[in-house]
């Protein structure tokens, strides 16, 4: 390519938020490079196993009619399990089975980004593949370019649009992030899991394109680590994934592949993938940390955008492609209106910031700003309590001759020992507790219980 030659935009990275980008200049009439470090788009992204829709639904109306989904979402069904027991509550609905489905549809990657790409290249947009970019261009105090390696060399262009992914080199560049500490990513392990289709159609209670989530929230899923588990049904395959906070990850020297053995093989999990043969092995970084750590979105000549922005809603939700292409969308709407002015300075393109604004995006990263902290600060929410909460359910139920009234007393006793027991345990996370706090976690359990259950509830809900 040229030295010369110049684009109205480039956009770096093929995934959802990139695509997005693409599609929508391109629909604008913009002359638009779509670059991609894989051989072919979604060849090396990685995700957990559900694509959200509703943008994409809008852009490209029905396009599951055309697009390589999976099964569509009816329902999930949420876990909280200790070693030996487990809570659930499940959420099914038929109007699921209906368009637009719930936006919620499994997919392969490769399958789904290459047609999504696709339908960029159709409005007009030219993709590159197999390119890597070292660097941006600079005309000034403004980004005018990339610079690609090998026979693409430079490329410039009004507009840089960074979809690059969690690490995302371009915003570090444009020296709109700093370099990411174990606090503000975590971990994800995916396995693919082959079964005949009709196995997973009578095991998981489906017909035909029907699929649910199951979704494990920390506690032995984890092993009291700040993450969680999920087991995603596609046509003849399972998703099983699971995510760890890589700090406390790090602080107790956990190792991946034992912890992810140890979830498959847990009593309430090992059923669901009995007899299915693991096929393909998969890791990424999410980005963690929720508002507080999102950096700068935007500067002269350049917007960030998906992954790269750190756009992933890490609640008890974790959605992170509606994030991703929702962020396109306005990006590519920025572009458009600075490409009318005539100005892509940093004041011109933050018009993007006001889109976002003004979206489920930025209103949901604030909501949700708390979540991590509060994860981080209280580790025994997610160790010691689940393990009583599960065990107390389970003395709710239990059959015996004790009258009603007097079992519903034992169970709370039993609930209160059980706390008090694991304050003055000697696990990890309690030894790493202030004497002070730990003192008092032992004296009042019962109390610190509620105080956290109703900060952990403002955090999560």
């Amino acid at each position: 390519m040229g030295e010369t030659q110049k684009f109205d935009a480039i956009v770096v990275g093929a995934g959802p938020a990139g695509t997005t980008a693409s599609y929508v200049l391109a629909r604008a009439g913009l002359e638009v490079l779509l670059l991609e470090r894989g051989s072919y788009p979604g060849s090396k992204n990685v995700f957990g196993g559900i694509l959200y829709t509703p943008i994409l639904n809008r852009l490209i109306p029905n396009f599951w009619e055309e697009a390589p989904v999976e099964r569509h979402m009816k329902g999930l069904k949420i876990y909280l399990i200790s070693e030996q027991n487990a809570v659930s509550v499940g959420v099914e609905s038929q109007n699921h089975n209906r368009p637009p489905y719930n936006n919620s549809f499994t997919v392969s990657r490769p399958k789904f980004d290459n047609w999504y790409a696709q339908k960029a290249t159709q409005a007009g947009a030219m993709l590159i593949t197999d390119t890597v970019i070292d660097d941006l261009l600079w005309d000034g105090q403004r980004v005018v370019g990339v610079k690609a390696r090998g026979e693409e060399g430079n490329v410039y262009a009004d507009v840089v649009i960074a979809a690059d992914g969690v690490n995302s080199f371009l915003a570090e560049k444009a020296g709109l992030r700093k370099k990411f500490k174990p606090r503000q990513v975590a971990l994800g392990m995916k396995e693919i899991i082959e079964l005949p289709r009709e196995v997973i159609e009578e095991r998981f209670q489906l017909s035909g394109n029907e699929g649910i989530e199951i979704k494990y929230i920390a506690g032995d899923a984890t092993k009291g680590i700040w993450g969680g588990g999920n087991i995603y049904t596609n046509l003849d395959t399972l998703s099983v994934v699971l995510w760890l906070s890589v700090e406390p990850f790090a602080v107790q020297q956990q190792k991946v592949a034992e912890l992810m053995e140890r979830f498959k093989e847990h009593p309430f999990v090992r059923n669901y993938i009995k007899d299915g043969k693991t096929i393909e092995y998969q890791a990424h970084l999410a980005p963690e940390g929720g508002y507080d750590f999102t950096p700068r979105y935007y500067t002269n000549g350049l917007l960030v955008a998906g992954d790269a922005a750190r756009f992933l809603n890490a609640s008890i939700h974790y959605e992170g492609t509606n994030f991703a292409m929702a962020s396109g969308e306005a990006a590519a709407k920025a572009v458009i209106e600075a490409k009318k002015k005539g100005d892509f300075s940093g004041k011109s393109l933050s018009y993007y910031q006001k889109l976002l604004n003004e979206s489920f995006v930025m209103k949901d990263l604030k909501r949700y700003r708390k979540l991590n902290h509060f994860a981080e600060k209280n580790p025994e929410f997610f160790d010691g309590y689940f393990d009583a909460i599960t065990q107390m359910a389970v003395d709710y139920f239990a059959v015996n001759e004790l009258p009603k009234r007097q079992q519903e007393f034992r169970m709370i006793k039993n609930f209160r020992a059980n706390l008090h027991n694991y304050y003055a345990s000697d696990k990890a996370i309690v030894a790493r507790m202030s004497g002070f706090k730990r003192t008092i976690s032992r004296i009042c359990p019962f109390a610190r219980f509620i105080w956290k259950c109703l900060k952990g509830g403002l955090a999560f809900i």
